[in-house]
């Protein structure tokens, strides 16, 4: 994100990269993912204990969920949530969390004021392989301030990222409610049909020409020599997974198209006498 509105802003300014491709911005991916959590009010309970990411359920050849840990004490995203309640209208996600409080007030109370939040939640992580896309530009909305900043925006005539996956619902409703959880999502989603990801990608994709991406398959800038684009912006699909392994070899194979610096040479010949 940080590279896609450094470029926006210079394409932007005529002394800055005005002949960056019009494709900047365009071709952003969220790995098509779904992030739920399920808040446990037991005693008992320590989702914390562990490395991040201990397994994997792949439920079909395009799809996988993922459990996610959160170390102890890194409760302040209980602050973002909301019940987890999908729906295409504002009405029905209304009326879905409403009956979520209704059918476990107790749970729901014990939920919200937990001390160690983090210890009490588990994170699930669904993700997929299928296309979805958003476009990135600078303007202005709530989410900015109203400062000019880094707004999306829908595509047209492409797939679109959607807030709630019914498959990932169902698995996260079967977790909660085999151990007696609760289950969250960003509000954002709840609220305003907003979907979330943990991973932004693309904007800066590859291309023939600056017609079709704003780098080449050497990750080279079309119109500027010597200024290359190796991170999460230069990742052309969804690929299902965390993408930090897929961005470093990315970048390992673009170092390699760049030629090693010529060395100059020195010999020595022994001491010379007068």
């Amino acid at each position: 994100m940080g590279t896609l509105d450094l470029l926006l802003k210079l394409k932007e300014h005529p002394d800055g990269l005005p002949k960056l491709s019009d494709a900047l911005g365009f071709g952003i991916r969220t790995n098509n993912e779904a992030v739920i959590g399920v808040t446990v009010p037991k005693k008992d309970v320590n989702f914390s204990d562990g490395i991040a990411i201990s397994s994997i359920i792949h439920t079909d050849e395009h799809s996988h969920i993922e459990p996610v840990r959160f170390g102890s004490g890194s409760g302040f995203f209980r602050v973002l949530l909301a019940p987890h309640a999908p729906g295409s209208t504002f009405l029905r996600r209304l009326m879905a969390t409403l009956r979520s409080f209704v059918r476990h007030p107790g749970k729901w109370l014990k939920a919200l004021f937990l001390w160690d939040f983090a210890k009490h939640t588990q994170v699930l992580l669904y993700m997929r392989s299928l296309e979805g896309t958003l476009r990135f530009r600078r303007g202005r909305s709530f989410f900015t301030f109203f400062r000019k900043g880094l707004v999306s925006q829908v595509q047209a005539g492409v797939e679109k990222p959607t807030a709630s996956i019914p498959e990932a619902t169902d698995l996260a409703m079967i977790f909660g409610k085999r151990v007696g959880g609760v289950v969250t999502n960003l509000f954002t989603e709840t609220i305003l049909n907003i979907p979330s990801t943990a991973h932004v990608l693309g904007g800066c994709c590859m291309g023939a020409s600056p017609d079709e991406g704003v780098i080449d398959h050497q990750h080279r800038v079309f119109g500027y020599e010597g200024l290359y684009v190796v991170d999460g912006s230069a990742v052309s699909a969804n690929p299902g997974v965390n993408p930090s392994l897929t961005i470093t070899a990315m970048a390992e194979r673009a170092m390699s198209f760049i030629p090693p610096k010529k060395q100059i040479g020195l010999t020595y010949d022994g001491p010379h006498h007068s």
